[in-house]
């Protein structure tokens, strides 16, 4: 008997311990959800925070496959058992949800449930989520399980030492989840501001080289006529001047053009960028992503921007008819390359190079999330970035 509680306090410490790794919402979401399973041994958990017009904002399930969720169709609307929990505020241990008046039913690809377990997430009195558990799993261990224990007719299959196991972890996740939402919030500010700075950057800079392009061509317009030559000169100087001004522009919109990752995930916002790069250029770019999992969301944005510039390199400097994007799964991270079949350079002339392609922007991006950044390339032999990223 002693055995139980100390490792019952081990997978709370655990679970705990977890949730406090995270500070994007996204990523303590899902480790709150994937914990209240794991500790309670049920098959399905959920945990919805609520928007102000009667949905979810954010939805996230553990023990329903992809294939499930996406057969399941829209995120639940705040109805039935769902709001009670939110309007209410209380726990809710039904030994059969189907059964309970206040169920509405679901889709016809939802997974079926009866046990029930469901209690709100407070921060002081706001309620900022629902976590439920559904179907308590009776096994009785071995390898593999042995089939479930029959549970009591009526009763339900999760007990008041599951409500109040939950209830702690529900208290800890409000913590959790207030804090990332503090921490992206601080990073909203930081951004904004920086990209505040930038304007200014960029519009003194960018004044600048107008300013001097305008008097530049007026000296050439004066000149055209006694000094055809001395014209000519001007001339060149205008369409270099218009060149730094554009590459002052192009590197402003990199850095603040906004990232659909969060609604779309790092795959399928990779393919759409690379599709419109393919369209837009006259190069053959492709792109193939194989057995990726979600990453931490600071890492899906390093992984982002690294292909952004690598592509940029390729597109604009190194000549090159084919680029190929590729991100693969290794372990619980990935690998993106991009390759090309441009001119290339000389790797060990790593000053210039680094300055000209961005190549120390890369390796700050790539080492900022603990992963690491390699290049090859040679004279006439194309160009391979490749950027490992380690998972979560």
């Amino acid at each position: 008997m002693s055995q139980g509680p100390r490792s019952g306090l081990a997978a709370v410490s655990s679970a705990l311990l977890a949730m406090s790794r995270h500070l994007e919402v996204r990523d303590v979401l899902k480790t709150i959800v994937a914990s209240a399973r794991e500790l309670l041994n049920a098959q399905y958990a959920a945990l919805g925070v609520p928007d102000d017009h009667g949905g979810f904002a954010q939805f996230v399930v553990d023990g329903v496959s992809d294939q499930q969720w996406k057969a399941i169709g829209p995120l639940p609307r705040q109805h039935g058992i769902l709001a009670a929990m939110l309007q209410d505020a209380k726990v809710e241990r039904l030994a059969d949800v189907r059964k309970d008046p206040r169920f509405e039913g679901w889709p016809s690809a939802h997974p079926d449930m009866s046990d029930f377990l469901g209690l709100p997430i407070r921060d002081g009195d706001e309620v900022i989520g629902a976590l439920f558990l559904a179907n308590k799993l009776r096994s009785v261990g071995g390898n593999p399980p042995h089939p479930p224990r029959p549970k009591p007719e009526g009763s339900c299959g999760f007990t008041e030492e599951d409500e109040e196991l939950l209830s702690i972890l529900a208290q800890h996740a409000a913590i959790a989840l207030t804090n990332a939402r503090l921490y992206e919030r601080s990073r909203e500010l930081t951004i904004a501001e920086e990209r505040s700075r930038l304007a200014h950057e960029l519009h003194d800079a960018v004044s600048q080289k107008l300013f001097s392009l305008r008097l530049t061509a007026q000296a050439a317009a004066a000149l055209i006529d006694r000094d055809p030559s001395r014209a000519k000169g001007e001339l060149h100087q205008v369409a270099a001047l218009a060149a730094e001004a554009a590459d002052e522009l192009r590197a402003a919109v990199v850095e603040l053009r906004p990232a659909a990752l969060d609604e779309d995930g790092l795959v399928a916002t990779l393919r759409t960028q690379i599709q419109v790069l393919d369209r837009a250029h006259t190069a053959r770019v492709t792109f193939a992503g194989r057995g990726v999992k979600a990453l931490p969301a600071a890492q899906e944005e390093a992984v982002l921007r690294v292909a952004q510039e690598a592509l940029h390199n390729a597109l604009r400097h190194s000549g090159a008819e084919h680029v190929d994007v590729t991100l693969d799964r290794r372990g619980s991270g990935a690998v993106l390359r991009v390759t090309d079949d441009g001119s290339g350079f000389d790797p060990t002339a790593i000053r210039r190079a680094g300055r000209h392609l961005g190549l120390v922007s890369m390796r700050d991006r790539a080492s900022g999330v603990g992963g690491t950044l390699t290049v090859e390339s040679a004279p006439g032999k194309g160009t391979t970035i490749e950027m490992e990223a380690p998972g979560g």
